[in-house]
């Protein structure tokens, strides 16, 4: 068989969370989706917000990054 570069994809399927946070919480979310709007002059739910940024601070914690390679 043929190898081809691009590698077989992961899987894509999108999963759903449902979370409760705390007022304070919310309302900084909701400043932060204002601010967001204001720096790219595009509205965006928090709801779509939230998922890049727990990705995002997730790819800046090295010690996670760190602990995910060891236990590879």
């Amino acid at each position: 068989m043929t190898t081809i570069k691009l590698p077989r994809l992961p899987d894509r399927t999108a999963i759903k969370l449902t979370i409760s946070v705390l007022p304070e919480l919310h309302q900084r979310l909701t400043d932060y989706a204002v601010l967001y709007s204001e720096t790219y002059g595009a509205q965006e739910p928090v709801s779509e917000l939230i998922p890049a940024m727990l990705a995002a601070f997730l790819d800046s914690d090295r010690v996670f990054a760190r602990g995910r390679r060891s236990a590879d």
